[in-house]
């Protein structure tokens, strides 16, 4: 039988937190909860979850700072992140984002949306298994491994910005709307908005680190991913 995804929620009002562990339990998840950032960090020693429900607001530490740890973590970069915050202007978006959030669900949700957004970022964290190895220049992706490598040196990449790399090597030199790589990466989650995909262009460029001008921006059309690096 195929194990339940388990889900940490970090989340200190105990209504809210009831809320979408029974939401969750309902729909197939395991969900667990923490109260803070030490708490959530002990269950995460303990046991690594499939994805982190991460409030903003926490006493000790911010879910600001505990993303931007767990980001930088080996062991926990690859778990999907997604916020939940009061906080709902661009501003505050973009800043959970840049914190290495996959996602970012404003205060107050609807269970509906929020069920819909949990399936969509666990979808995006395996990529399709199948596949060739894709190189373009010096940079390599294998799907089947999850591996990234520029002149033979692994690059550790998130699970929504390998997927994104993985889309535009397969597809080179052509250049790609935000919208045509919303419908390609994120699939039919209708909820994320374009500037997402700027916040995700970043960070993949940030990974890819000499790499990263591979990914070009095409004034006014999107993104392009080329084989050439600028001499």
């Amino acid at each position: 039988m195929k194990s339940m995804p388990s889900v940490l929620i970090v989340e200190d009002e105990s209504a809210i937190a009831e809320l979408i562990a029974v939401n969750l339990r309902h729909n197939g998840f395991r969900p667990t909860w923490a109260v803070d950032g030490a708490s959530a960090q002990r269950d995460i020693d303990s046991s690594l979850p499939d994805l982190i429900l991460l409030d903003w607001m926490l006493p000790g530490e911010s879910g600001l700072v505990l993303a931007k740890r767990w980001r930088s973590n080996p062991k926990t970069q690859g778990i999907p992140i997604i916020m939940l915050t009061a906080r709902g202007d661009e501003a505050d978006r973009v800043a959970g984002l840049d914190a290495g959030a996959d996602d970012y669900i404003a205060k107050p949700f609807s269970t509906k949306e929020l069920l819909a957004r949990v399936r969509a970022v666990l979808r995006r964290r395996t990529p399709e298994q199948a596949g060739k190895v894709l190189t373009l220049g010096k940079l390599v992706l294998d799907p089947s491994t999850h591996r990234v490598s520029f002149e033979e040196r692994p690059l550790k990449l998130g699970p929504t910005e390998f997927k994104l790399l993985h889309y535009l090597m397969g597809h080179a030199e052509r250049v790609h709307s935000r919208a045509q790589l919303l419908d390609k990466v994120w699939g039919d989650h209708v909820y994320i908005e374009e500037r997402t995909v700027d916040v995700h262009v970043k960070r993949l460029r940030e990974a890819l680190a000499e790499a990263g001008p591979m990914v070009e921006t095409v004034r006014g059309a999107g993104y392009r991913m080329t084989a050439s690096l600028p001499s």
